[in-house]
């Protein structure tokens, strides 16, 4: 019994070190159903969708309203999230100590909450933007709970690669806000997230292998173990180089200047996912994927609103001029 016990403390502790911690702001509980982490980064692509846009940049009072009512829609997404998935939350370790399997807050409370905010979203951004880009902010929002949470999830170790059209959606909401519609460009940054999103989420589900077996959640680590695992992780991470590198031609201009700065961001994300691969047991490289991958999909909206910056444009036709010529010297001899 001791023994036991001590190897259940063990593995708690060897989590703590491993897993990127939650518990070191302690959020109050209507903002932690909200899932406040992963607003930033979806609001950050939908950032990226507007710079790919001809009506890039926007009126600040568009702007405002976009990103407010992307955050409120994501909000909501997060909160019906932990309310369908409250009696599982609870058994697993991880998630235990959540505000719905807690006790902290009622599911009626954390249901017109979620309610609110999905009106509140909708209401900002037809008032404040356009009718398409309030549909698919909800459209974003029923995919996440409806596509991912309840059918997808519980039912295939694929459910990232589908179920990941939730996430992929903000970009689209960027380009409808910016232009009434949306472009190929801004099919192109969807596109981008959407093969990314299962190279991040499985270098966490490698981490949070065992609490997903215990539930008996059929991610991919769980159905196919850590090699299989960090084998597709590669060839999407392979297939996100490539469909970044797209981007020198999404862009309506300074496409040259995000090539070259793309560089050593792909370099960086090819070295993390090939170290993965040699080594799929290694938890410490699985999390170092899962933090880059983070950083990596914010430099590339970083770098999309930068290269629509006048410098860029100069850059870019500068750089052309010289190819251009280089070109031409080339052919002479």
């Amino acid at each position: 019994m001791v023994s036991s016990t001590t190897e259940m403390i063990t593995t708690h502790l060897q989590r703590e070190q491993v897993v990127p911690s939650r518990k070191r702001i302690k959020l109050p509980p209507w903002l932690e159903v909200a899932k406040p982490r992963l607003i930033p980064l979806l609001l950050a692509t939908t950032l990226g969708g507007m710079a790919l846009s001809e009506g890039w940049p926007l009126p600040s009072p568009r702007l405002a309203c976009t990103l407010g009512g992307g955050a409120l829609a994501a909000a909501a997404a997060g909160a019906l999230n932990c309310l369908w998935e409250q009696e599982l939350d609870g058994r697993m370790q991880r998630t235990s100590n959540r505000a719905l399997p807690a006790g902290r807050l009622s599911p009626t409370a954390v249901f017109a909450g979620a309610i609110s905010c999905t009106l509140a979203a909708a209401a900002l951004l037809v008032s404040g933007v356009n009718c398409l880009a309030a549909g698919l902010s909800l459209l974003g929002l029923c995919s996440y709970v409806l596509l991912y949470t309840a059918f997808l999830k519980p039912r295939t170790s694929q459910n990232i690669v589908f179920g990941g059209v939730a996430g992929a959606i903000p970009p689209l909401v960027g380009a409808a806000a910016a232009t009434g519609h949306v472009g190929l460009s801004g099919w192109w940054l969807f596109s981008l997230v959407m093969v990314w999103t299962p190279a991040h989420f499985w270098a966490l589900a490698l981490l949070l292998k065992d609490d997903y077996k215990s539930v008996g959640i059929p991610m991919l680590p769980v159905v196919k173990g850590s090699v299989v695992t960090a084998r597709a992780i590669s060839r999407y991470g392979w297939a996100t180089i490539l469909m970044s590198a797209l981007g020198v031609w999404a862009l309506p201009e300074g496409g040259l200047l995000y090539g070259v700065l793309l560089i050593p961001f792909n370099a960086r994300f090819h070295q993390m996912v090939h170290r993965l691969e040699r080594a799929p047991e290694d938890l410490d490289r699985a999390k170092g994927l899962f933090r880059w991958s983070i950083l990596y999909m914010f430099g590339i909206c970083l770098l999309l609103v930068i290269s629509r910056q006048p410098l860029a444009t100069q850059f870019h036709n500068q750089g052309l001029t010289l190819l251009t010529q280089m070109s031409g010297t080339w052919a002479i001899t």
